[in-house]
């Protein structure tokens, strides 16, 4: 159960945020119930986020891996449950989301693939990128798409972390 009760939908303080995040999000998931306490920083939560699933030029699959070794990573498991379906959708193959947590070990993803994962781990786990590390990654990508990359591994572990400081799972009783 969350640490906090999940936020009143119903205050008119947040009927708008609350209809926009509906209508571009199609309910409202447990993350935004909680950010509701607070609607301006949901309101810059959700363009944020906006920006990083819908607005980035990177691919739905590379991004879905990388949201989803982040959540393997960092032990949150709402963002997973979250994010399984959409890696499917986006054409991640189950046979990769089971490999992902010991990738290193698997032939299932390509050289690209898995310099962004080792650029995940070391940004998730160390904070700090070594170079080769960096170089690796650096190869496969121009600025815009590096960027797009390194702020969503930044994204999602903000994520995981809000998540999980304030224990918000799928299973929780809205």
């Amino acid at each position: 159960m969350a640490r906090l009760p999940y936020a009143d939908l119903s205050r008119p303080d947040t009927k708008p945020l609350v209809d926009r995040i509906v209508a571009e999000r199609g309910s409202v998931l447990h993350l935004y119930q909680m950010l509701l306490h607070s609607p301006d920083i949901a309101q810059g939560w959700l363009a944020h986020l906006t920006g990083i699933r819908q607005k980035s030029s990177l691919s739905g699959d590379l991004r879905e891996l990388v949201i989803m070794r982040v959540a393997i990573l960092n032990n949150a498991p709402y963002e997973a449950d979250q994010h399984a379906p959409i890696a499917l959708k986006e054409g991640v193959t189950q046979a990769q989301l089971d490999a992902l947590p010991d990738w290193e070990s698997s032939d299932l993803f390509d050289a690209r693939t898995r310099a962004v994962l080792a650029y995940t781990d070391a940004m998730t786990c160390h904070v700090q990128v070594p170079d080769d590390v960096f170089e690796e990654v650096r190869g496969h990508f121009d600025d815009k798409p590096l960027v797009e990359v390194t702020a969503t591994i930044a994204t999602y572990n903000m994520v995981s972390r809000f998540l999980e400081a304030l224990q918000v799972h799928s299973h929780d009783e809205r």
